[in-house]
């Protein structure tokens, strides 16, 4: 269950900084992340807010991986800690 957050998060297994990403970039680098990971591993987005935001989320959502928290930045940027929930098809 995602919840919203402005605490900081706990430490991820992985960060990455897609802030100057475009979509469709922006889940491409997400998904080569999430894919070089172990299940259970999880991985911290730093991204813009508006479409890649609602992408990214979406389309994790879609391959089954776990949005664990989301976090309001407070300068225009979120992120989202994601649980890697299988091992890559």
């Amino acid at each position: 269950m995602m919840q919203q957050t402005d605490t900081p998060l706990p430490e991820a297994t992985r960060n990455l900084d897609i802030t100057s990403d475009v979509c469709p970039m922006t889940f491409v680098r997400t998904r080569l992340a999430l894919d070089d990971m172990e299940a259970g591993q999880t991985l911290a987005v730093r991204l813009m807010e508006g479409m890649p935001l609602r992408n990214v989320k979406r389309s994790a959502g879609a391959l089954g991986h776990e949005i664990v928290t989301q976090t309001d930045n407070g300068d225009g940027t979120f992120t989202l800690l994601i649980r890697k929930c299988h091992a890559p098809a």
